[in-house]
């Protein structure tokens, strides 16, 4: 099977200024010729839109390397497992997927870019059918995790510690989706702030988002006792990406939770490396964790710790976590991970690189709430 990489992307260049408009046909199209795929989805599709383009746009940018496409197309696989999408839908995706495309193109869309498309899209579906079915052999769709704790730690951040009722296999650094019962079919995404435990018990930081119906739930509604669903581990910020023995940790509100747990596994290496993780907020009554930290920086003992504050009133000096790393004059001579939103990793990125960082010493989270046709 050979894609045709030109055309993908030429003709990608068509629609990309209108892929709202693309989204929106390919959804209206899908349901109105298959209406039995609708009950895969939550009943609002505003973020799901989104979310397709991001997708789209990843496959598109890495059709030229296999394995780390390959890599992608698995992880999705095994997450979309848990929506219960079958090798029967597939089909059906590709179709309406190049006609939303062809029909928004402005009249240049021509048939051999119909032909490069779903050549491509029987490409993607061959791997993912072949994860979703590898996968299927060892791990379930999806985890049922009782809520063992449920701590408020601010007015709007809550620290949930779960214990799923099977082995869940993951690595420090990686996230999972979760559902509550209040919202069925509506999944999250959320790091997971712990190592792996010998109790299979997982952590979770959950700031309250302003009308975000799972993180509200989780943390004003949720309470011991209750259950959630768990989407299987995805995400590649683990231990395993760093090559030096000098690491820097920046970390932007609750984007501390997956830096966390790497500090945990890290403190039980024979030659764990020394980290300077430093955690911006914007108040000091922001900064929810300082108990942990101090837990873990007596075990590690090559951890220092240093919290940055960037809006409190009076507060000097006012520090984002990148701000914080040049005041104290560490040079970022290894590797560093950022975490946070994407708008404090885009910045701080920039800001690692003008300080002369290689961009691959640089490690984040790409896209992590990112999914393809079925919602998460």
């Amino acid at each position: 099977m050979t894609i045709d990489i030109g055309l993908i992307r030429h003709s990608w260049l068509l629609v990309a200024p209108v892929a709202e408009k693309v989204t929106m046909h390919f959804y209206g199209k899908l349901f109105s010729e298959y209406p039995h795929i609708r009950e895969l989805f939550p009943a609002a599709m505003d973020l799901q839109r989104d979310r397709l383009l991001r997708a789209l746009t990843q496959v598109v940018l890495n059709l030229e390397n296999g394995a780390s496409l390959g890599d992608y197309l698995g992880q999705l696989a095994r997450d979309h497992r848990k929506y219960g999408v079958r090798p029967e839908h597939y089909p059906a995706v590709g179709h309406c997927l190049v006609a939303a495309m062809r029909a928004n193109a402005g009249g240049a869309w021509l048939p051999v870019y119909d032909e490069a498309w779903m050549t491509a899209y029987r490409y993607i579906a061959e791997v993912m059918i072949q994860a979703a079915e590898e996968d299927a052999a060892h791990a379930p769709p999806a985890w049922t995790a009782t809520v063992v704790s449920h701590e408020m730690r601010t007015p709007d951040i809550a620290v949930i510690s779960v214990e799923p009722d099977q082995a869940y296999p993951f690595r420090a650094g990686q996230y999972a989706t979760l559902q509550s019962p209040l919202w069925p079919k509506v999944w999250r995404p959320y790091s997971i702030a712990n190592a792996p435990r010998h109790d299979n018990r997982l952590s979770f930081h959950v700031r309250t988002v302003p009308g975000g119906w799972v993180s509200t739930a989780l943390t004003k509604r949720t309470r011991p006792g209750d259950t959630v669903l768990l989407g299987p581990p995805r995400g590649s910020l683990v231990l395993d990406r760093a090559r030096t023995s000098h690491l820097v940790f920046l970390a932007g509100g609750t984007g501390l939770a997956p830096l966390k747990a790497l500090v945990e596994e890290s403190a039980w290496m024979p030659d764990r490396p020394s980290i300077d993780l430093f955690h911006g907020v914007r108040h000091s009554a922001d900064a929810y964790d300082l108990a942990d930290l101090r837990r873990l920086r007596s075990q590690h003992k090559r951890l220092r710790v240093i919290q940055a504050v960037s809006d409190e009133p009076g507060q000097w000096p006012a520090h984002t976590a990148v701000d914080a790393l040049e005041h104290h004059r560490i040079v970022p001579d290894g590797d560093v991970f950022v975490c946070g939103s994407s708008g404090m990793v885009r910045d701080t990125v920039i800001r690692l690189v003008a300080m002369g960082v290689r961009n691959d010493r640089v490690h984040t989270e790409f896209s992590p709430d990112t999914s393809s046709f079925v919602p998460s």
